[in-house]
């Protein structure tokens, strides 16, 4: 019996990392694949069902892998993100949140016909958007970096926020239906919500002075935060259910938040972490469901769907922005956006059990409702969400944009003729000095530490697809491009050769740097100096006539290609060291000594 278990688990595993590739391939949100899964392997065939399989393991698995998930959530916020959207962030959570769940309330009380108890729990778990989802979509979709900060910190702090709500709201239901709910109980439910906050802010400063004072080796570190953040979280569960999730998310965002040096490696191990537990939770809880209670779905169920996504969201997030200082387009953007996701079916699958034990009427109806919400809202929001963002210019419109870290004159030339070309072109540099020239010239600039967190953070990307590391260092080139690749990918940093290429290779492995630009056969102080002597970078478009040869030719072989750029807009960084072949209607642009004319634009 055991070992079928196993094969379960296993299939589990490799079914959500199956879906989270094919959600990568086909640009589609990873959790509608996820529900689809869920639901064939579940009440469809009955491969898999959970609450047999795994009888009471289930409830701990989905509970930790929760306070993993939100805890991970938190490390994503920083509070130099409210420089702009500030007052738009505490308008959506301390205003939107209320409005989102007494509109929500009427919905289900008179659209979906709920009692009054379960109608006020099941609204309290909708105010939630999901940032499981919402992160993701962000990437995908390239926002503009206002707009996707205001979707991330409601995302998340509406997180724990409705989690709570909801418990607090099952806490009073089931004490006023079975016990007497007095003031000691009202004081006591707000007490340990304080408490849990407490908690999460003294573990975070905690574990900074245990680093900081040499108390753990580095080896320990990553486990030490994990063990941390569960201990934390089922302490704080020990005093209220599920307060400990309140608890782990503001641990999350005070460790994010104090400058710890092993933050970049923890985001990295939790991210890990969450791309494996997310799937798994998610396909566990569809494949749990009954299928005859989603049959027993009635027409009500579509009007209370109509509402949730047409009504309530849009009506909240307009009337809690009045006065916040977003534009029309960001507020219809963000009134349609509010995908629910795993915390939203999670909560309810625990609650909606407990409920059931206790014998409450529609009880049963509480995890197909809040599923049928989030699978309509990953659905419409996620394969909307680009074409709306685009449509409103809230999105960058191009992947072919390239970041330009070192402004050196060719640096600036290269910049100046991408722009010219029609490529998005953000050159970065520290040394105001370096970026003056750019500036007179009209190059968009960025003046900062590139490896900052703060310029890393507030440097607008939604346009760029490309990195180009190019400055005489090559540790520091290598640093810059490894710092990106989360961003770019791999295939997507480059970097100029700083020495020839056989010191080249020795230096770094590939696993610590971007690409070499022409394969390491183009040095830095080369292309200095070819400058010095005249070298400019130019474009030139390709014909039947005129082929990529014939522009060598004619420059006298004095001609470096730099950049592809095909006629249906794709660009190819490296394409002459890879040896991709060119056709007529490409555009290149090239480094060279002596300016070709005709064909030249």
């Amino acid at each position: 019996m055991e070992y079928v278990v196993l094969h379960k688990l296993v299939l589990i595993v490799i079914l959500g990392i199956l879906c989270h590739w094919l959600a990568w391939r086909l640009k589609i949100p990873s959790i509608a694949l996820f529900s689809f899964v869920g639901l064939l392997i579940g009440p469809v065939f009955h491969l898999v069902h959970p609450s047999q399989d795994f009888g009471v393991l289930l409830e701990s698995v989905i509970k930790l892998a929760l306070a993993i998930i939100l805890f991970e959530g938190g490390l994503n916020l920083k509070f130099h993100e409210l420089q702009h959207t500030g007052r738009a962030i505490k308008q959506l959570i301390c205003l939107g949140l209320p409005l989102a769940w007494f509109l929500g309330f009427l919905v289900c009380y008179w659209v979906a016909g709920l009692s009054f108890s379960l109608s006020l729990l099941l609204s309290a778990i909708l105010v939630v958007t999901g940032p499981t989802v919402i992160l993701p979509l962000i990437r995908q979709t390239k926002l503009k970096t206002r707009t996707s900060s205001l979707l991330k910190w409601e995302g998340i702090i509406n997180d724990p926020i409705g989690i709570i709500l909801a418990v607090l709201v099952f806490q009073f239901t089931v004490a006023s239906e079975f016990n007497e709910l007095n003031k000691a109980t009202v004081f006591y439910l707000l007490g340990t919500v304080a408490s849990s906050i407490l908690i999460g802010i003294g573990g975070g400063h905690l574990l900074k002075f245990i680093f900081q004072k040499g108390h753990a080796p580095e080896f320990l570190k990553l486990p030490l935060v994990f063990a941390t953040v569960l201990s934390l979280y089922a302490l704080s569960n020990i005093f209220q259910e599920e307060v400990g999730l309140l608890t782990v998310t503001v641990m999350g965002i005070t460790m994010g938040n104090i400058g710890m040096v092993i933050i970049h490696d923890l985001r990295k191990f939790k991210e890990n972490i969450t791309v494996i537990m997310v799937p798994v939770v998610f396909i566990l809880l569809t494949a749990d469901i009954v299928l005859e209670n989603l049959m027993n779905l009635n027409w009500r169920v579509f009007g209370f769907l109509f509402c949730f996504l047409f009504l309530v969201r849009p009506a909240s997030v307009w009337l809690s922005t009045i006065g916040a200082g977003l534009s029309w387009q960001e507020r219809i953007f963000i009134g349609w956006i509010a995908p629910r996701g795993i915390v939203a079916t999670s909560i309810a699958g625990l609650l909606g059990l407990k409920l059931e034990v206790l014998h409450f009427q529609n009880a049963e109806l509480l995890l197909p409702l809040v599923f049928a919400v989030v699978f309509s809202t990953v659905i419409l929001h996620g394969f909307s969400i680009g074409w709306l963002a685009r449509h409103l210019e809230l999105a960058g419109h191009s992947n072919n944009g390239v970041l330009i870290v070192g402004a050196h004159k060719w640096s600036v030339d290269l910049a100046l003729t991408l722009e010219k070309a029609g490529l998005p072109v953000l050159l970065v540099s520290d040394s105001w000095n370096n970026l003056k020239q750019a500036r007179l010239l009209g190059v968009p600039i960025h003046y900062g530490e590139v490896l900052s967190e703060n310029v890393h953070q507030s440097l607008e990307l939604a346009d760029m697809g490309y990195l180009l590391a190019n400055t005489g260092n090559h540790a520091y080139n290598s640093l810059v491009c490894n710092s990106y690749i989360q961003h770019f990918g791999r295939n997507h940093v480059f970097q100029i050769a700083t020495t020839e290429k056989k010191q080249e290779e020795k230096q770094l492995s590939s696993s610590f740097r971007g690409k070499v630009l022409f394969g390491g056969n183009l040095v830095y102080k080369e292309l200095i100096v070819q400058f010095l002597e005249g070298w400019r970078f130019q474009t030139t478009r390709l014909t039947e006539e005129f082929n990529l040869e014939s522009l060598i030719t004619m420059n006298e072989g004095k001609v470096k290609p730099f950049i592809r750029l095909q006629s249906n807009g794709d660009l190819n960084m490296d394409f002459f060291e890879a040896q991709t072949p060119t056709k007529p209607g490409d555009t290149i642009i090239s480094f060279s000594y002596k300016k070709s004319d005709g064909n030249n634009s």
